[in-house]
């Protein structure tokens, strides 16, 4: 340190004149204290000069002692703030060879000061950060300015902590060197650290916050979603029992109308075949011969063949009327609903204004109002204790409505449709009929204004307005 020292500067010119005016004066006040020496003049100048040279040399070097007190002292205090100075000291040649360090400065590499001098201070940087290191003193010499890097240095035990070197300019002496200022910036990048690591924990938190409101509404869209599932599988199991009842009661009614139509058969034409029959075997019996008498047996066996075939187009039109296909949908409704109020003793009033739209209709459909007719007034006769049904055919906007209405008495419709009832196998029959060709069908009933059935069949492609 003492090599790098500051040097005190030469007297000046003026400070010389100085010192010599002071020594004379000095000279003057010894001479009017001592008595004057008769001498020749040049002894006399001699004698004086000398004098005043003893007291330039006197106060000279008083003025050294004090200066040298001076720089001593100063010294001291450069050296305790050189040395014991928050930051490390580090004075480097160009190529990092360590000439003068602090006593901060050892104590952040944890070696001994002497054992540092003489060694390059890359040794201490992280392998990895020693071409950083080493484009920072090669910038510092190329007297770019201000320089600061950030390094990790290893001690002694070689764990490594961050250091930040900073140096504004170099300086020349016998050998080109820089002094390096290095500071411990492990704290400052365990806080940086901790902030990256708290921002990231902060995103994360944000995206987890939004994971958790995203989850919650597909939960959410998932409870939904199952709660509909539910309800359709509630009303598909409840449609699926509908069906298996409704079929269940098709199939007993399909059963018992096997069972009507067979005792009728049975009862009616198998008694009358068996009338013809015996009829037909008495005219081959002897004594036949009588023509009159033949011709009654004859007759009576023509009426019994008459009777048979009444009894065979009645089964035939109950399973599937003739005039349905060869008159049309209001003739075979006009012969129907004649048929059966003779049969019932029932007051039908029957209006079929479609100025021939409803023929227009196909088979199927055509089937279906006669079907819906047909089962409507068995309803009627069997349950609504009615004396007077109105039937109406008549053209709305692409569809042909019928509508039944009774002066009967009055039933719950919801709990009817379900096929859980004689009058709901006809009603629920009656509307997937409808239903099966794209129609509408509808049921109202309220005391004292009986029941009104409904059914809307709309044209072929929704026209025919």
């Amino acid at each position: 340190m003492k090599g790098l020292a500051m040097q005190k500067k030469p007297n000046t010119s003026a400070d010389a004149a100085k010192l010599r005016r002071g020594a004379e004066l000095r000279l003057r006040a010894q001479q009017r204290d001592t008595p004057t020496l008769r001498t020749d003049a040049d002894t006399q100048k001699l004698l004086h000069e000398l004098q005043v040279h003893q007291i330039e040399l006197e106060m000279q070097n008083t003025e050294l002692l004090e200066a040298r007190d001076k720089m001593e002292t100063l010294l001291d205090k450069y050296t305790d703030l050189y040395d014991f100075a928050p930051v490390g000291y580090f004075s480097l040649d160009e190529q990092g060879l360590i000439l003068e360090v602090n006593l901060t400065g050892a104590a952040l590499l944890h070696v001994e000061r002497s054992l540092l001098l003489n060694h390059r201070l890359q040794q201490f940087v992280a392998p990895a950060s020693r071409p950083v290191f080493l484009a920072f003193l090669e910038k510092v010499f190329a007297g770019f300015g201000k320089q600061v890097c950030e390094v990790p240095l290893l001690n002694k035990n070689g764990s490594p902590s961050w250091f930040q070197a900073a140096s504004a300019s170099s300086l020349h002496r016998e050998r080109k060197w820089c002094r390096v200022a290095v500071s411990d910036i492990t704290a400052l990048k365990q806080a940086e650290e901790t902030q990256r690591h708290m921002e990231a924990q902060v995103a994360a938190n944000r995206e987890l916050k939004q994971e958790i409101v995203r989850r919650q509404a597909v939960e959410k869209a998932l409870k939904k979603s199952e709660q509909y599932s539910r309800q359709l599988l509630a009303e598909s199991l409840g449609l699926q029992k509908q069906l298996r009842d409704l079929s269940r009661q098709i199939l007993v009614a399909q059963e018992e109308e096997r069972k009507r139509i067979s005792r009728e058969l049975h009862d009616e034409v198998g008694q009358l075949l068996t009338g013809i029959s015996l009829h037909l075997a008495a005219l081959t019996l002897p004594g036949t011969v009588d023509v009159k008498d033949l011709k009654k047996k004859i007759a009576r066996t023509q009426r019994l063949v008459m009777k048979s075939l009444n009894i065979v187009h009645q089964f035939a039109g109950q399973l599937r009327p003739a005039a349905l296909d060869d008159l049309g949908l209001i003739p075979a409704l006009h012969s129907y609903m004649r048929d059966f109020a003779k049969r019932t003793g029932l007051a039908i009033h029957f209006t079929g204004f479609t100025r021939g739209k409803a023929e227009q209709l196909d088979s199927a459909k055509r089937a279906v109002l006669y079907r819906v007719a047909q089962e409507s007034l068995l309803n009627v006769a069997r349950h609504a204790q009615a004396s007077l049904v109105n039937v109406s055919i008549r053209k709305l906007r692409g569809v042909i409505r019928m509508e039944v209405k009774d002066n009967g008495k009055s039933f719950q419709v919801q709990g009817a449709l379900p096929a859980g009832k004689n009058r709901g196998l006809g009603l629920l029959g009656m509307r997937e009929r409808v239903e099966m060709v794209g129609g509408r069908f509808t049921i109202e009933s309220s005391p004292g204004k009986g029941t009104t059935i409904r059914a809307d069949i709309p044209f072929a492609n929704g026209t025919g307005g």
